[in-house]
């Protein structure tokens, strides 16, 4: 009982930290190596923009991928 109880509280906390938040404009400041995904009219329909940031003096690498929609859930950016 007690395992049991334990697995529920612990998926309580990890569940919602695997969702990918989807942004509405790229931010201004990312780490390095940190990824943000965009919903941009750069990418086709049913894409979305990943931008990863990189070390200063580098441009930022983009991708345009597919997201599984369990995985994403659509936020506002802060500028």
């Amino acid at each position: 009982m007690r395992a049991l109880f334990s697995v529920l509280i612990f998926s309580a906390f990890t569940l919602p930290c695997l969702a990918q938040n989807i942004l509405r404009s790229e931010p201004l400041v990312l780490a390095p190596y940190e990824t943000a995904y965009v919903q941009d009219a750069s990418c086709p329909a049913g894409k979305v923009l990943k931008v990863t940031g990189v070390i200063r003096g580098l441009h930022r690498k983009k991708a345009c991928v597919t997201l599984v929609s369990d995985q994403a859930s659509l936020a506002v950016a802060t500028p």
